[in-house]
C-alpha cells in the first residue's frame, strides 16, 4: 500500500478518500501536513509519514501489499489480492464540495463554479445532465418524433446517448465503415490527444482504462465505440451512408434527408429534427501547389494515411508544421532515410513532461478501483485546463509591447516558450531564428512537444523554409529554386475548418441555403441554431471550438441544449422552432466584439481561426463557465414556434 501512496498524486488522493469515507477530519489533517506551497501534482513526499500511513491504511482495506520479488529481481508492480469495491461515496454538500475543490486545486474554487463542478465531474453519480421523462408526463407525441444525426464522432453517440435516455426514435448516419468520427479518420503515427485523458471523456462515463496521461489515438477510438455499445447506440448507426442533402417541409415542419450508398443509391427519409455533429475539423485541405497531382510516388494527406507504404529508408517529404506534423514527424523521421519538413508557419511549442508520459501502476488501480479518485483527477484536470488560464488570451490595452505580447501573463508565457525552444535546440542561433513565431504565444493552437524539437536535430531531417513554388514529378521544388527529391510525400495541411456542414446541401426555408447564407463568414446562435433553419440543430458549429478547457464538455453543453429544446418543441406542442434573427445576430455582435480582445485577433496571427477578411469563425471566446451558463436551457423568446398544423411562424409570446 504504501506504493501506491507515495505514486498517487496526493491532492487527488486525500480528496478521494475523504470523498469515499465522508471524513473530513483527514482533510484537516491533510492541510495541515501539506505544504501551502506545494503544487497538485507534487508526489506524495509533500505528505508527512503519518498521513501517508494513515493512507495506506484506509486503502489496504482487503488488498495486499506490493509483492517483492527474488533478490536482484525487479520489484513486480503492486497487485491487489482482490479487487477493492467500495460502497457508494459519502453526500457532499456545496460547504464540502468547496473545501474539496480547494484543497484539490490548491487555491480558492469560488462558489460561481461549484454548480459546474457537480455537474462536470458527476459528483452525486447520477448523471445531472441525463433527460428523461418521469412517469406519468411523457406527452403522447414524443412517440411520434423522429431525430436524424448527421455522424457518429464523439458529438453524435453524445447525441444518440441523450436521445436514447429520453426514449426519442433517432437514426446516426456515419460516412465511415465505423464509429469513431475524426479518432477513426485520422490514424497516423503517434496521434493523441493534446487534452489529459480523464478530461477528455464524458462526464457520466469515466474511462479507468487509459493507459497514458494523453490517450493515444486507438484508446480514444476504442472509447467511443464502448460507449456507443454501453449505452445502446450501435444499433441506430446507419454506417457508409453519407448524408448529401436535407431539405425542409414548410407545409409539415419536417426535413426530408437525402443519404447515398458507396453503390450511389440514394435514400430519401423524413425526420422531425436534424442535428449536425460532423465536426469541424473533418474534411482535409489539400495545400494549392502547382503540379502536386504530379508527384510520382505516393502521396496522401496525413488524415487518410497509407500503412500499406512502408517508409523504411525512404525520402519522406512533410509538407506543414502544425498539430499533425509535430504528432507525426518524431514518429517517421527514426525509419525514414531521410526526411524533409517544409515549414509553411511557425508555431510555438510547449513542454509537457506528461505529453508521452504512461500512467503508473498507482495511478491507472486507483482509477479502476476507486472512483472518488477518478472523480477528482478529472476535477483537477478540468481546473488546471480550464478558466484559471483564460486570462492569458485576453488583450491588457495598456500592455508596452503589444508587438511581441499581449500581457504580462501572456509575455511571461512567451519567455518560457523561447528559452524552452533554444534550450532544446542546443543553442543554435541559425535553427532558433528560423522557427522561432514572430506572434504572440496562444495566437495560434499550442503544440504539446512530442520530440519535436529534438527530431529538427537529427543528421536524417531537414528544415526547408523556403515557400514551394511547385511539385514534379519526384521533385519538391522551392521559390529559391532548391530541388528536393522524395520518395513519399505527406500533406499534412490540415482541414477546411471553416466550411461548416460542407459539402452537404442544406435547405430551409424558403428555399434558403446554408452554404451560400454561410459562404466563407459562417455563424450561428450558441453555435447551434440559424435563422431560416427550422429544426436544425448543430454541435461543435462555428464559434465553439473552446480555447480552455475541452471539446467534450462543449460537446455535452450542446446536446443538453439541443435536449431541452426538443422536449420544448415536444411539451408545447410546436412542429419547429426556429432562431430568431435578432438574437442571432445580437448573439454574433458580442462574439466579435469579445474576439477584438483576444490574442488571435492580432494583426500578427494568420490561422485556420479567421476567414479570409480576418473574422475568427471557429473559437469562442468564452470562459467554460460562460458557455455552460449560456447552454443550461433555451429562452423560447429567442424563438419563432410554429405549432402543429399552423403554417406561419409565430413569436414565442
Amino acid at each position: 500500500m504504501p506504493d501506491l501512496v507515495d505514486d498517487a498524486e496526493p491532492r487527488v488522493l486525500v480528496a478521494a478518500l475523504v470523498h469515499q469515507t465522508g471524513d473530513f477530519d483527514l482533510l484537516e489533517r491533510a492541510e495541515r501536513a501539506v505544504s501551502a506551497r506545494s503544487v497538485p501534482t507534487e508526489a506524495a513526499a509533500v505528505l508527512d509519514p503519518a498521513l501517508r500511513s494513515e493512507l495506506a491504511d484506509l486503502l489496504r482495506l482487503t488488498a495486499a501489499g506490493p509483492a517483492d520479488g527474488p533478490p536482484g529481481k525487479p520489484r513486480q508492480p503492486w497487485q491487489p489480492r482482490q479487487p477493492w469495491q467500495p460502497g457508494p461515496p459519502a453526500p457532499v454538500d456545496d460547504h464540502q464540495l468547496a473545501r474539496l475543490a480547494t484543497w484539490c486545486a490548491g487555491e480558492t474554487v469560488t462558489p460561481e463554479y461549484w454548480p459546474l463542478i457537480r455537474e462536470e465531474i458527476d459528483i452525486d453519480r447520477n448523471d445531472a445532465r441525463r433527460f428523461e421523462w418521469t412517469a406519468g408526463e411523457r406527452p403522447a407525441r414524443a412517440d411520434h418524433i423522429r431525430i436524424a444525426v448527421i455522424g457518429a464522432g464523439l458529438g453524435g453517440v453524445l447525441a444518440g446517448v441523450r436521445l436514447g435516455q429520453a426514449g426519442l426514435d433517432y437514426v446516426i448516419f456515419e460516412k465511415n465503415t465505423a464509429i469513431g468520427g475524426t479518432w477513426y479518420e485520422n490514424d497516423y503515427p503517434d496521434l493523441r490527444v493534446d487534452v489529459p485523458s480523464h478530461f477528455y471523456s464524458y462526464s457520466f462515463a469515466p474511462n479507468p482504462e487509459w493507459s497514458d496521461h494523453y490517450a493515444r489515438r486507438h484508446e480514444i477510438h476504442a472509447y467511443v465505440e464502448r460507449c456507443a455499445d454501453t449505452y445502446g447506440v450501435r444499433p441506430h448507426v446507419r454506417l457508409i451512408t453519407e448524408v448529401v442533402s436535407a431539405l425542409f417541409d414548410e407545409g409539415s415542419g419536417r426535413w426530408t434527408v437525402t443519404t447515398s450508398q458507396p453503390d450511389g443509391r440514394r435514400e430519401e427519409q423524413r425526420f422531425d429534427a436534424v442535428i449536425s455533429a460532423v465536426g469541424m475539423l473533418n474534411r482535409p485541405q489539400l495545400p494549392d501547389l502547382a503540379g502536386l497531382d504530379t508527384f510520382a510516388g505516393p502521396s496522401f494527406h496525413s488524415s487518410r494515411w497509407d500503412h500499406s507504404i512502408d517508409l523504411t529508408g525512404r525520402r519522406v517529404g512533410v509538407i506543414g508544421t502544425g498539430a499533425s506534423a509535430v504528432q507525426l514527424v518524431p514518429a517517421v523521421a527514426p525509419v525514414a532515410g531521410h526526411l524533409t519538413v517544409f515549414q509553411r508557419a511557425r508555431h510555438w511549442v510547449a513542454p509537457n513532461p506528461l505529453y508521452l508520459a504512461p500512467l503508473n501502476d498507482a495511478d491507472r488501480w486507483l482509477h479502476a478501483n476507486l472512483p472518488t479518485y477518478a472523480t477528482w483527477t478529472r476535477f483537477l484536470r478540468f481546473w488546471q485546463n480550464g478558466d484559471r488560464i483564460y486570462p492569458a488570451f485576453r488583450v491588457d490595452p495598456d500592455w508596452p509591447d503589444p508587438d511581441r505580447s499581449i500581457s504580462a501573463a501572456n509575455d511571461k508565457f512567451r519567455r518560457r516558450l523561447t528559452a524552452y525552444l533554444g534550450d532544446q535546440l542546443g543553442g543554435d542561433q541559425a535553427l532558433i531564428d528560423r522557427v522561432l513565431p514572430d506572434y504572440p504565444p496562444l495566437g495560434k493552437r499550442i503544440l504539446q512537444d512530442n520530440r519535436w524539437f529534438q527530431t529538427l536535430r537529427r543528421d536524417n531531417v531537414t528544415l526547408v523554409d523556403d515557400p514551394i513554388d511547385r511539385v514534379e514529378p519526384g521533385v519538391v521544388l522551392t521559390r529559391s529554386g532548391e530541388r528536393v527529391e522524395l520518395d513519399v510525400l505527406v500533406l499534412a495541411t490540415g482541414f477546411h475548418a471553416n466550411r461548416y456542414l460542407w459539402p452537404m446541401e442544406i435547405t430551409g426555408r424558403h428555399g434558403g441555403r446554408l452554404d451560400e447564407l454561410w459562404g466563407d463568414d459562417p455563424r450561428a446562435h450558441l453555435g447551434i441554431t440559424v435563422p431560416g433553419f427550422p429544426n436544425l440543430f448543430c454541435i461543435y458549429g462555428p464559434n465553439t471550438n473552446p480555447v480552455v478547457g475541452s471539446v467534450v464538455m462543449v460537446l455535452e453543453c450542446q446536446v443538453g441544449y439541443v435536449m431541452a429544446s426538443l422536449r420544448a418543441l415536444i411539451e408545447g406542442g410546436w412542429a419547429s422552432m426556429e432562431c430568431r434573427q435578432d438574437a442571432h445576430d445580437e448573439y454574433n455582435r458580442r462574439i466579435d466584439a469579445e474576439h477584438e480582445a483576444m490574442v488571435w485577433r492580432h494583426p500578427r496571427v494568420h490561422s485556420y481561426y479567421n476567414n479570409a477578411a480576418g473574422r475568427v469563425t471557429t473559437n469562442a471566446p468564452w470562459k467554460l463557465i460562460d458557455y455552460w451558463r449560456m447552454t443550461s436551457a433555451p429562452d423560447l423568446d429567442e424563438f419563432h414556434l410554429v405549432a402543429v398544423d399552423d403554417p406561419a411562424p409565430a413569436s414565442s409570446d
